[in-house]
């Protein structure tokens, strides 16, 4: 495991922690005529408090998590996409069975890394301040995290994208920091040190989700 991989996952550890306590369970909105971005702001603004209950909840087996967590990516988050887009240009270069393996690996290392860390919760509010219709499907949903017992804001920015009748979380920006543009480039890194292949960086996905699953033994 080099350590560009530990730099992604820990760029990315606030912002996936944010979206599983604020979209687990989330009912799904009708994305059609969305032209100044109201349906993509009310996708945002609809974070049920029970979602957050139901994640931190300390009589859920753990086994019950990881199923929640599984489906709140695959209903609330474009995965193949973010996959995709996080590989680069190398997507196209990769073979069938590289692909394949690739986006399973992705999404274990997301979930494995993720689910054990829900009860950092700490009663954190998120506030919808705008919402900005990009050309075409995208809608960009600006909000802030308030922090309790706090006077620190942090900006947390959403990329929403029409996916059929719903939408599709497709990037989360950090303080301006794209997430998305974080993994991408922490991914191509780890492939040019592993000598170009996506061979080398399926070789370290396959030892870090191998390592976590064997810890939580």
């Amino acid at each position: 495991m080099g350590p560009s991989l530990n730099m992604i996952l820990r760029r990315s550890l606030f912002s996936i922690l944010l979206a599983v306590f604020l979209f687990a369970n989330a009912v799904p909105i009708a994305a059609s005529a969305d032209h100044n971005g109201q349906t993509a702001q009310k996708f945002i603004e609809g974070l049920a408090d029970e979602a957050i209950g139901a994640l931190t909840d300390k009589d859920v087996t753990r086994e019950k998590r990881v199923d929640r967590f599984r489906d709140l990516l695959s209903h609330n988050f474009d995965v193949q996409l973010i996959g995709k887009w996080v590989m680069g240009r190398h997507w196209r270069s990769a073979s069938e069975t590289e692909k394949t393996e690739y986006m399973s690996l992705f999404e274990d290392l997301i979930v494995i890394t993720y689910v054990d860390r829900f009860d950092q919760y700490s009663g954190e509010a998120l506030k919808v301040v705008n919402t900005v219709m990009d050309p075409g499907k995208d809608a960009i949903v600006y909000s802030e995290l308030l922090r309790p017992n706090s006077k620190d804001v942090i900006r947390v920015d959403w990329r929403v994208r029409q996916a059929g009748d719903e939408y599709r979380i497709v990037d989360v920006y950090v303080e301006g920091i794209s997430m998305g543009q974080t993994q991408r480039s922490e991914f191509a890194s780890v492939i040019k040190q592993k000598g170009g292949t996506i061979e080398g960086l399926l070789q370290v996905l396959r030892t870090k989700v191998a390592s976590l699953q064997q810890a939580e033994k």
